[in-house]
């Protein structure tokens, strides 16, 4: 198994896809250097796990090709942050605090807030893709 300086995981609650990118790019790197007979058949079964990973990433960042970004890749533009499922409601309140919508001092009306809808309405502005079977949103 290969080193991996980074780690792409359906379980983070934000992935970065300039990280995904450096992945990919890693591993077919990795790939393109490979030597033997039949390159490629032979590096997929020598590296069968890096294989799989290449495939997956390849999956999630052709799924959010066209839909545009901050990032640019091979021609197209991607989201740069994508945030779990899961982790949205969090990411509402984090959004909130970092635009200076909440008084950390105070208690109420901020304790009162029903952060599940709050942000279930912020997503309306979202866009879902799946990655290994868990849904990330990006804008």
């Amino acid at each position: 198994m290969s080193h991996r300086e980074i780690e792409i995981s359906s379980s983070d609650d934000v992935i970065d896809v300039r990280d995904v990118i450096a992945r990919i790019e890693t591993l077919e790197s990795e790939r393109d250097s490979y030597e033997g007979e039949d390159t490629l058949a032979t590096w997929r079964v020598d590296n069968e796990d890096e294989a799989r990973e290449l495939d997956t990433l390849s999956t999630f960042m052709d799924d959010m090709k066209g839909y545009g970004g901050d990032a640019q890749w091979r021609g197209d533009w991607y989201p740069i942050t994508l945030i779990r499922d899961s982790h949205f409601r969090d990411y509402a309140y984090e959004l909130a605090d970092d635009c200076g919508m909440i008084d950390n001092a105070a208690k109420w009306p901020y304790t009162c807030i029903d952060w599940e809808r709050a942000a279930h309405e912020l997503r309306q502005d979202y866009t879902a893709v799946e990655f290994d079977g868990v849904t990330y949103w990006y804008r």
